[in-house]
């Protein structure tokens, strides 16, 4: 990690977009900006919260331990998602571990000046309450998932919110490089598990899978599976 210079785009950055343009500049005042390298992680569970995190560039995972040899992917942020909200309870400490998929440059503010701007911009503090909701909402969806679905149906959904968070174009190719390690641990399921369904599904054209690279070729089968399997 290294401080580095690095202007936010005002119309993607969640806090500068969300708050009076009269805070912009304190913001600017009291930001820094970092960059981290491949594989670096920006803050690790049992970490104390002493700010909150803005990307303003690349893409990171963020994961929980499972168990002791395994993690579970939460979510996936992209430019202009907060990190480390997880952490603002009453126990300020980080649940969760954020690690950069490729070169990410991150807007740190730290906690005083976090607070600061809830009280001071009523849009943002609602916005983030919104936030908040999906979030819940999402977290609920997830845990009954990993406990009902069947784990095709569990590696369906993964790929549909791999293309609904990052997108398609026109081929299908969803605009994120992953690893086949990192799409098991977001379903939930084993890596040998991962490699026999994935088996099927590009038998079956309903994806495709090059390296790193995948193409979503048939959505609406993706779509049929987790239904079918929602409806037992």
């Amino acid at each position: 990690m290294k401080e580095t210079k690095n202007d936010c785009d005002l119309n993607v950055c969640f806090l500068c977009h969300n708050c009076l343009p009269e805070w912009v500049p304190a913001i600017a005042v009291h930001r820094k900006n970092f960059e981290f390298k491949k594989g670096e992680q920006i803050f690790k569970e049992g970490d104390a919260v002493n700010g909150m995190y803005f990307i303003s560039k690349g893409t990171v995972k963020v994961h929980k331990r499972w168990d002791k040899e395994k993690d579970l992917i939460i979510r996936f942020g992209k430019p202009g998602d907060m990190l480390g909200h997880l952490g603002l309870g009453k126990d300020p400490i980080f649940p969760v571990t954020a690690t950069a998929l490729e070169p990410v440059v991150i807007c740190y503010v730290d906690m005083a000046f976090f607070e600061a701007s809830l009280k001071v911009n009523p849009g943002f503090t609602y916005k983030l309450m919104r936030f908040f909701a999906d979030e819940l909402q999402e977290s609920e969806k997830r845990m009954r998932n990993l406990a009902h679905m069947s784990v095709k149906a569990r590696i369906a959904q993964a790929f549909l919110s791999l293309m609904y968070k990052f997108g398609a174009d026109k081929n299908g190719m969803i605009g994120l490089e992953i690893t086949q390690q990192d799409i098991s641990s977001y379903a939930g399921v084993s890596y040998e598990t991962l490699f026999k369904v994935n088996q099927e599904l590009k038998r079956l054209g309903i994806i495709e899978i090059n390296g790193k690279a995948i193409a979503i070729k048939q959505e609406e089968q993706l779509i049929r599976i987790v239904k079918e399997d929602n409806q037992q």
